[in-house]
């Protein structure tokens, strides 16, 4: 692998982008001479968060179809063909520059494209499916693929696959798995008194951002928690909504972001975690050994959010709250009742942490070292 050329497509959310960079640091930690490029969107999280891991990044022009038909999404249907008609000179363009050895999709639709003009071109391709049903872009990628490789075998049941899937697991970034509580909090300046994260999720999700609003305008008063929440893209408005409600704009104890670029630290100081149930966030949490409340996205493809947050749920690592029954007097309860009861916090920790699958980057490096060689 050390003089090999990667090229990492993924984009659109964290749950693509992250377990992409969790694998292309662990190749870089493995071989250092292995040269890395990410392509992705110039207007979405993977043109930072790339750049910032210390990847070369290369943007593309394209964007996903809108299922609704109101008059708003035809017309950006009608702006996604015609970029669709001009991307494939693009990825044309970079791959006769970087010319990889091997081209690796983490799914949403920035793959699309990319893993198909590589297969057209002879190179390598392979694709990581992170959730039990599978997104669009993997089912149509996956028979033509040279290796697919799945978080959940229960994938497998929906994928036409040209040779037969490997289960992996999904990948978390080692910093995660080395990162040291007492060290983070001294970091981020906490004392003793119990950290709340919690997130909306990369787009940030209205409902999850009101409820929390409602939180911290509740809870702030007692001074007894250290509040630390990412709002998202579409949550910037928070922090206005929060000063309009009372609650002073310089609190200590309160942090408002739009992305949480410094997860590892953190999810390392949190005493309990606040999310969305997507794949990636789920591996994170059980990586970390954190308890959580969950509130699953009720708007993806088979409601396999409310499957992964179940998975926990069910085995004591954390409370599931779906969106139905969120309301402010319901998280404030939880939240709560959770944090004053230490033992309760740590049995969930441990039982999320038995559930982590710790080499999944191993597991997935042997897939791209197995299918390089055969070349």
């Amino acid at each position: 692998m050390d003089h090999k050329r990667i090229l990492f497509a993924a984009g659109g959310t964290a749950g693509h982008i992250n377990p992409a960079l969790s694998v292309a640091g662990f190749l870089r930690y493995l071989h250092p001479q292995v040269e890395i490029l990410f392509v992705g969107t110039a207007d979405h999280m993977e043109a930072r968060l790339a750049p910032a891991a210390g990847f070369a990044f290369r943007a593309i022009e394209i964007s996903g179809f809108q299922r609704s038909l109101r008059l708003r999404n035809i017309k950006r249907n009608l702006a996604t063909l015609r970029r669709l008609l001009r991307v494939t000179g693009q990825v044309e363009k970079i791959l006769k520059e970087f010319r990889p050895d091997i081209v690796v999709g983490f799914g949403g639709y920035v793959s699309g494209p990319v893993l198909r003009t590589a297969a057209r071109q002879g190179i390598l391709t392979a694709i990581h499916e992170q959730n039990a049903f599978p997104g669009a872009t993997n089912k149509a990628l996956a028979g033509r693929a040279d290796a697919v490789m799945l978080s959940s075998p229960a994938a497998a049941a929906h994928l036409r696959c040209k040779r037969p899937p490997v289960v992996t697991g999904l990948p978390v970034r080692r910093e995660l798995l080395k990162a040291d509580r007492a060290q983070s909090r001294l970091a981020l300046g906490l004392d003793e008194r119990p950290m709340l994260l919690s997130m909306g999720g990369s787009l940030g999700a209205r409902a999850v951002n009101e409820a929390v609003c409602a939180l911290i305008t509740r809870l702030w008063k007692g001074r007894g928690i250290h509040f630390h929440h990412a709002y998202g893209q579409y949550g910037t408005w928070m922090p206005e909504e929060l000063k309009r409600r009372g609650v002073p704009e310089h609190l200590p104890e309160l942090t408002l972001r739009e992305y949480i670029d410094d997860m590892p630290r953190c999810m390392a100081a949190a005493d309990l975690v606040i999310s969305r149930a997507g794949a990636a966030s789920i591996n994170e949490l059980q990586a970390m050994g954190k308890p959580s409340i969950l509130i699953p996205s009720p708007n993806v493809a088979e409601n396999h959010q409310y499957y992964n947050a179940k998975a926990l749920a069910d085995r004591g690592a954390a409370v599931l709250l779906e969106e139905k029954e969120l309301t402010p007097e319901r998280l404030a309860h939880i939240v709560g009742e959770l944090l004053g009861d230490p033992e309760r916090l740590a049995r969930m920790g441990e039982a999320a942490k038995a559930m982590a699958v710790p080499d999944a980057n191993e597991r997935i490096y042997a897939v791209l070292t197995q299918l390089t060689a055969d070349r």
